[in-house]
């Protein structure tokens, strides 16, 4: 998330077949220039998700986050060598997927960022001739804040949970949807660049937006998504909840106490704080942000320990499983459900 204030940073101290991701080879530099890896797959089996939906898997959710947050990426300081290879990853991710670029590339250049930076962004059209022109956009930022002071002779901010995880999610949603076609409202799958700089890279992009007058119904965005809440009745909690009735919506979707209310994200203001604030300034329509990060599970925010062995691929797993339904419901309603609460 972006840079917290300094009241939480003192709250810091106190069986079905299928298939699954499974290896990477690195690619030939493209016409972007970068290097990265090309997504390969082979057989495997699954057991049932307790949801009932065996889409994802654990192991397939450690493949790309093992990639993601690894020691090659440096951190994935926006403008640095390791967030263009990421970049790439998610390009080549997308292109696997029949997820088509949203512009004439999948990689978007920041115009508000002095170095060279990229939103990934791709799209999946709806399949109804109506809805299609209503968009949703599901987002997550991949940077992070790269090589900091060493720790212990360890000084790559690896950023596993912030927000590998996010990006993970958001890319196992669109290679669902890719290769489903099952929206009737077409879906904006967004990786951002440059949240860690002031949410530089969804301002950037929603501000273009809605320079081109994008009919945007909501905008879903996911972060820190890497750990389980302990001690909560429901799964994961959104930013603002209070401002529209997405949690409501999520919960008869989902059928189950999926989205909750978190008091200490009302507190700190964590509304402003993610990829969903510039849509809900530009556009006035509901925007939140999906996150597990809730102060007392995840004591490595902004730190070299937060590292890919700390994150709980099955819970990840689960919550895209658990997403789906949500998503599809959202897509394909016949009316637009999530409101703005009046005030």
């Amino acid at each position: 998330m972006k840079k917290l204030s300094c009241a939480i940073s003192a709250l810091f101290l106190v069986s079905c077949g299928s298939t699954q991701l499974v290896e990477t080879k690195t690619s030939p530099a493209g016409p972007d220039g970068v290097q990265g890896k090309i997504v390969e797959e082979k057989p495997t089996v699954k057991t049932v998700d307790a949801t009932g939906t065996t889409f994802t898997d654990a192991d397939r959710v450690g493949e790309i986050m093992n990639y993601l947050a690894s020691d090659d990426l440096k951190g994935r300081d926006s403008g640095s060598e390791g967030i263009e290879m990421a970049a790439n990853y998610i390009k080549n991710y997308f292109k696997s997927y029949q997820v088509k670029p949203y512009f004439d590339s999948y990689l978007d250049t920041l115009s508000n960022f002095k170095k060279t930076s990229y939103n990934v962004v791709g799209v999946v059209e709806g399949n109804d001739p109506d809805l299609k022109k209503e968009y949703i956009v599901i987002g997550a930022h991949y940077d992070h804040i790269g090589t900091i002071a060493p720790e212990n002779g360890d000084f790559i901010a690896n950023g596993a949970n912030d927000n590998a995880s996010g990006t993970t999610t958001v890319m196992e949603l669109a290679r669902y949807f890719g290769t489903k076609k099952n929206n009737k409202r077409s879906l904006i799958f967004a990786l951002f660049s440059a949240e860690e700089k002031g949410l530089l890279g969804s301002e950037h992009l929603a501000k273009k937006m809605k320079e081109q007058d994008l009919n945007l119904y909501t905008m879903l965005n996911f972060e820190m998504t890497g750990v389980p809440l302990k001690g909560k009745d429901y799964f994961v909690y959104i930013t603002g909840y209070d401002n529209s009735n997405l949690a409501e919506v999520s919960n008869t979707y989902a059928k189950e106490n999926l989205v909750g209310f978190l008091p200490t994200a009302k507190e700190y203001n964590l509304f402003q704080r993610s990829d969903n604030y510039p849509f809900h300034k530009q556009f006035g329509v509901p925007s939140h942000t999906y996150c597990t990060f809730d102060f007392t599970n995840f004591a490595h925010y902004h730190k070299v320990g937060d590292e890919v062995d700390l994150m709980d691929f099955g819970h990840m797993a689960a919550f895209v499983n658990k997403i789906i339904p949500v998503l599809e419901g959202i897509a394909n309603a016949p009316t637009q459900e999530i409101k703005i609460t009046s005030k």
